[in-house]
């Protein structure tokens, strides 16, 4: 197996607007967002910390940073997944989110993967 294949991190996110919670008079816009991460790489790995790039579609950006995700710093050994789930409240109707996980190997590598980023959008209903 190759170097690169050692850290293999695969992403997936699902997202979901809560309209219950939203108030579009009040410009509030929330929205779960579940997201899966899958160790396809040989070394266990532990999500030590996380970095997102809220843009909220009005212009303005906001950026989070912590130690794990949902409370936990997940250690996710070969063919293990990691599945959560989020939110975040924008003030506009479409907005995008990216980021990235920093991972510790137990080899004692540390490296970033990135978080692709996803749409969050009001869903219209057309008559």
């Amino acid at each position: 197996m190759s170097e690169n294949n050692k850290y293999e991190i695969d992403i997936s996110i699902r997202t979901a607007y809560l309209p219950d919670q939203s108030s579009e008079d009040e410009e509030r816009h929330v929205f779960a967002y579940t997201i899966t991460i899958e160790n396809n790489g040989s070394v266990a790995t532990q999500l030590i910390s996380r970095h997102w790039i809220i843009d909220n579609g009005d212009g303005s950006v906001q950026e989070v940073r912590g130690l794990g995700v949902v409370g936990e710093q997940p250690l996710l050994r070969p063919g293990d997944s990691f599945e959560y789930t989020s939110g975040t409240v924008i003030s506009s109707c479409v907005g995008s989110m990216k980021g990235s996980y920093q991972m510790a190997a137990e080899d004692g590598v540390h490296f970033d993967v990135s978080i692709p980023e996803f749409i969050l959008s009001v869903p219209r209903i057309i008559h």
